[in-house]
């Protein structure tokens, strides 16, 4: 239940009701021109010994430039974390002030911010608050605790569950997670993307309740809640944690070991599904991207094959994969709001005719492990983090230059697929003949597969021969369609859209524009993650990416970590330009 107070200074309505205090703004009274400011502080989440809390700050005084809201605590409450505005503690004294981008508040204007807190005892909402050092309330008023009154629950109560809809997308608002707006807009020109919509990562137990100080799973789906209003308002989450994650590649290597499949059970999937299972979220429409690169790499990487490796081949012969993208499926496909999606690779992975079937075998196979069912399915995901272009336009698996096919050039290598549309609408079908029920929908992340910019080719390359074509035609300007971390030239591809294809549930960008891939050079770090040296640019690659150059940017951080210097080039490189 939230608890609230709107703060103003005047001698206005006191009314209080079972979920806390509020002030009553008579409508149209004249007095009001006069309140120089007013504080909406809501709680809008509490669990005993922690909370989370929504402010509205009104100013109707002069405008400002920049702001501080102060307030104290009656309590022990601690502010752990805080998103659009820096907020300070010392004592029960806090202070909130503008972060770079919201400094600007008209007369009149609103601007608002949250933050996480932890206490013991009580959480008494504070009495006062001051704007810059105008105090913006006067306690008590002429109304009394007892008077009876409207209260204003907020947008965080308990949610209206509705019947699940074929896309979850159609006719809804996406999360803007604050954290990444926060980055975004302090970037240069960042405030052109700054509110767009991003899946929030749970890539270990810890960033359940939050990691290192940033926000939780709770106080994501509260922000989302304040987001919603009245409409419909899609939460996308990457659930990422699976034992032995990341066979194949070092750099997002995970916390839990190949045999610790009951922990990533107990400690990390029935957590996340107890919180989601929360009917004060009931009202949010819940997208999962489930287990990002697992399933592709026991087809993949396994085998004798050239690009095995030796812990793919343990997780294919323990099952834990399969096991652990079945349990997660389950439990969090038995939340009635809750709509999954099985990672399904990218076109320059599975597109193969020796990986495609394969591929979509074993995700059935997952799908109906651990007591999962087709009906925990509601889609599937390609591209996710990665960099193959949505439509190349210049050419097609059916062109046949100087007596050769597209097929045979060395950046198609045979694959069936040119581009990660013509591969997802494919693969749908596939999975669909495969067992899957006909109403899947499918989504592509294409936040970072615009390839725009100066390199990007104006029309089809030269007819001189197969590889002059394609080569001089295609938009995707890796080095080899295999290269995968933190890649040089790449931009900001299309804007989350609905439906934008048959087939295609949505364009989304689940992997957030800005946060590396992994780290170009050893870090060390308590997060669980390795060193890949496919992301240091002096790498000469390995048979996953054709013994090519990595392509990838130097001097970048570990992987989850903001990169300056990608988010500027994602820009500068977007397509559709910004």
């Amino acid at each position: 239940m939230s608890r609230s107070r709107t703060a103003v200074l005047a001698a206005l309505a006191l009314v209080a009701g079972a979920s806390g205090t509020a002030l009553a703004v008579v409508p149209g009274d004249p007095g009001i021109a006069a309140i120089p400011c007013s504080v909406d502080y809501k709680v809008q989440n509490d669990w005993g010994s922690g909370f989370t809390a929504a402010v509205t700050v009104t100013n109707n005084s002069a405008a400002k430039s920049s702001w501080a809201v102060k307030w104290a605590y009656a309590g022990s409450q601690k502010v752990t974390n805080a998103w659009n505005a820096k907020v300070t503690q010392s004592g029960t004294a806090v202070t909130a002030a503008n972060e770079t981008y919201n400094g600007t508040l008209a007369t009149g204007g609103s601007v608002s911010f949250g933050f996480q807190g932890t206490y013991s005892g009580t959480n008494a909402v504070p009495a006062t608050f001051t704007l810059d050092g105008v105090t913006c309330n006067v306690d008590g008023g002429t109304g009394g605790p007892t008077d009876p009154g409207p209260t204003d629950p907020g947008p965080t109560g308990p949610g209206t569950p509705g019947t699940k809809v074929d896309n979850p997308y159609a006719g809804a608002k996406v999360y803007v997670n604050p954290e990444w707006s926060a980055h975004a807009a302090a970037e240069p020109g960042g405030s052109r993307v700054s509110n767009q919509p991003t899946g929030v990562w749970l890539d270990r137990i810890a960033a359940i309740n939050g990691a290192n100080g940033g926000m939780g799973l709770r106080a994501h789906l509260d922000a989302a809640l304040a987001q919603k209003g009245s409409g419909e308002e899609v939460v996308q989450l990457v659930v990422y944690d699976l034992p032995g994650r990341d066979c194949s590649a070092l750099a997002s290597n995970g916390e839990l070991g190949p045999t610790e499949i009951d922990k990533y059970k107990t400690q990390f999937i029935d957590p996340i599904a107890a919180i989601l299972a929360d009917s004060k979220y009931a009202g949010l429409r819940i997208v999962t991207a489930v287990e990002i690169d697992s399933l592709p790499n026991l087809v993949t990487n396994t085998g004798g094959k050239a690009t095995a490796t030796p812990a793919c081949d343990t997780m294919k012969a323990n099952g834990n994969y399969v096991k652990g993208v079945g349990y997660a499926l389950k439990k969090l496909g038995a939340i009635p709001n809750v709509y999954n999606y099985i990672d399904a690779g990218h076109h320059g992975w599975l597109g193969w005719d020796d990986n495609f079937v394969p591929s979509a075998q074993i995700m059935y196979q997952a799908a109906t492990a651990e007591g999962a069912t087709v009906d925990d399915v509601h889609g599937f995901i390609t591209n996710t983090a990665n960099y193959s272009a949505l439509k190349e336009d210049n050419f097609t698996i059916n062109d046949t230059v100087a007596g050769k096919s597209v097929r045979e050039s060395k950046w198609v290598d045979w694959n069936r697929y040119v581009d990660e549309l013509s591969y997802a609408q494919a693969f749908r079908n596939q999975l669909v003949t495969t067992g899957f029920r006909p109403g899947i929908g499918m989504l592509i992340d294409t936040s970072r597969n615009g390839w725009g910019g100066a390199a990007r080719p104006t029309g089809p390359g030269a007819t001189t021969s197969v590889d002059t074509y394609v080569n001089g035609g295609r938009y995707d300007r890796r080095i080899h369609v295999g290269n995968w971390c933190n890649q040089s030239g790449a931009g900001l591809g299309e804007r989350p859209k609905a439906a934008p294809a048959a087939g295609i549930d949505a364009y989304v960008w689940m992997k957030p524009p800005g946060e590396s891939d992994g780290a170009s050079s050893a870090i060390a770090n308590d997060e669980g993650k390795g060193f890949d040296r496919m992301c240091d640019p002096t790498y000469t690659g390995n048979p996953r990416n054709g013994n090519s150059m990595s392509g990838a940017l130097p001097n970048a951080p570990l992987s989850g970590h903001w990169f300056s210097a990608q988010f500027q080039q994602l820009m500068q490189n977007a397509y559709p330009p910004l």
